[in-house]
């Protein structure tokens, strides 16, 4: 038998399917609610002052570098809008220097393409941004010159930009949320995984921590997408009047996000131990470690809504913490069984810094193996 192809599926399965795809459209637009918000306050608010202050007729350069600069990225930093809006306006203004030195035509339009690439990409990393400045130095160099002469469209652009970075400050697409949001789908991900591995643990199945060490190799990406909206919602704070008083709990979701990329670091090494370990053995001891260690980290992801819940975390894994000693553990057993137990040392750690520990304070609570 061949597979089914979308054709030949039943009307009930193409209807779940496409109630699915409309499903994630809807999530995919609320959750991008604020920013949407945002972007149109931003370019009505920049047409209006190009249009009816500068008394520019075609203000488009103020409502594209407008949209361009703030984006419906998740990573919405004033420094990044910043960038983007002066790459564009580079951009635009280079455009405009060659029009009025050489006149439009097609050896021009090559030589405001290779300008405005080499500048912009010698002042940005970031492989886009000479991307967008080229986008509007095109515009410029390919459209008549407009009825206020040289250098309107400069001015338009500088109006977008300002306004692109007015609005971060006093109208910021709510950053927390989005932190908060991607630290979930991390904590999912890691607290099954632990949760895995007490089953491995208390099974000896070694095609399980395989698996686990393969999905706990994919945790990177969630890490990198919750450091971006932290970053974000930190950058945002700064300036923002309506962030401030938020700043030193985003500062503690910083140290938790940074421990626990740390914590998955050191999860991997854990789930690459057990998956060469000899299978079929059941470890019911250090089983019971990590469904302390599962049920440390449900309450750590719950913290985050509720911060008066981590004392209770760090206490939960310093008691685990002094259990951590492989003489007393596991005695009588093989070394590999005692380089399991000192492999979980460090992940215990992270996840006492995740939950505000200081390292030092943390170090403390590990039993003395040096004898």
């Amino acid at each position: 038998m061949t597979d089914a192809t979308p054709a030949d599926e039943p009307p009930v399965t193409r209807r779940k399917r496409w109630e699915a795809v409309a499903q994630r459209g809807i999530e995919r637009t609320w959750a991008s609610g604020a920013a949407i918000l945002q972007l149109v306050v931003a370019v009505t608010v920049a047409y209006a002052l190009a249009r009816y202050v500068l008394g520019h007729d075609f203000p488009i350069a103020a409502v594209t570098v407008s949209l361009s600069s703030l984006g419906l990225v998740l990573d919405a930093r004033p420094l990044r809008v910043l960038e983007t809006a002066i790459a564009m306006t580079i951009g635009i203004t280079v455009s405009e220097l060659i029009l009025l030195g050489f006149g439009q035509g097609l050896w021009q339009f090559a030589l405001t393409m290779l300008v405005v690439l080499a500048v912009t990409r010698a002042l940005s990393p970031l492989p886009g941004i000479p991307i967008v400045a080229a986008v509007q130095a095109a515009l410029v160099a390919l459209t008549p010159v407009p009825p206020g002469g040289p250098f309107t469209r400069t001015a338009d652009a500088v109006v977008g930009g300002l306004v692109a970075i007015a609005c971060t400050a006093l109208l910021p697409r709510d950053p927390r949320r989005a932190a908060r949001r991607e630290a979930l789908k991390f904590f999912s991900v890691f607290n099954g995984l632990t949760s895995s591995l007490v089953t491995v643990l208390r099974l000896g199945d070694q095609h399980t921590a395989e698996v686990v060490l393969g999905r706990a190799r994919e945790t990177q990406g969630l890490l990198d997408q919750w450091k971006a909206s932290i970053d974000s919602a930190v950058a945002i704070a700064r300036i923002s009047p309506f962030l401030r008083k938020h700043r030193g709990e985003l500062a503690d979701l910083q140290v938790m996000q940074l421990n626990m990329d740390r914590g998955a670091r050191n999860l991997r090494v854990v789930s690459r131990r057990l998956a060469v370990l000899p299978a079929g053995r059941p470890r019911p001891e250090i089983a019971e470690v990590f469904a302390g260690l599962q049920s440390a980290g449900s309450m750590l992801a719950q913290s985050i809504d509720r911060p008066e819940l981590r004392p209770i975390v760090r206490q939960s894994l310093v008691l685990i913490a002094i259990t951590l000693d492989p003489r007393t553990l596991v005695p009588d057993e093989p070394v590999s069984e005692a380089a399991l137990v000192l492999s979980i040392r460090p992940l215990v750690l992270d996840l006492l810094g995740a939950s505000g520990m200081p390292a030092d304070e943390a170090f403390r609570t590990l039993p003395d193996i040096s004898q």
